[in-house]
């Protein structure tokens, strides 16, 4: 038996809507004709799991010696002084160049309208100056960091 193309056509619709994989057809003269379905490889990207985390289990250590309890205002000492905060958002800057000496440095006395240091918004170099007079007790942030409206800058006793 000889297959038509309009026959094989057929065929082929029906092997592309069916679970199968590879058909053959063999004719009357002995040949065979084999059809296979190219398999599709799909990729997909696992979704995250949400893995709730196990608690913990430290073993018990033997019991140290323990030292004397220190006050929690002791143990860290914290500069005095009334803060200075940032009037805008921006990019603190501590000297006017990278190879400056910065403006201040904690332990230095400045006077009223000195400046403390730069703070870039928008490309614009802003100085900040010393609101009174003072000594620095503490700078409170990084030269490079970015800092928050109201965020305190440094401490002036």
């Amino acid at each position: 038996m000889m297959y038509t193309i309009d026959e094989i056509k057929e065929i082929i619709n029906a092997l592309d809507n069916s679970s199968v994989t590879e058909v053959e057809l063999t004719c009357g003269n002995g040949e065979k004709i084999k059809l296979k379905k190219k398999s599709e490889v799909k990729v997909v990207a696992a979704e995250p799991i949400e893995v709730p985390a196990a608690p913990m289990v430290i073993p018990a250590a033997p019991a140290a010696p323990t030292a004397p309890a220190v006050p929690a205002a002791e143990a860290a000492p914290v500069a005095e002084g009334k803060e200075i905060k940032s009037p805008m958002v921006g990019v603190f800057y501590a000297a006017a160049s990278p190879d400056s000496d910065p403006y201040v440095q904690v332990g230095q006395a400045v006077k009223k309208g000195d400046t403390l240091c730069i703070i870039e918004a928008m490309k614009l170099m802003n100085e900040i100056n010393a609101e009174e007079s003072g000594v620095i007790t503490e700078i409170c942030v990084k030269n490079g960091d970015l800092v928050q409206f109201g965020q305190p800058l440094f401490k002036i006793k």
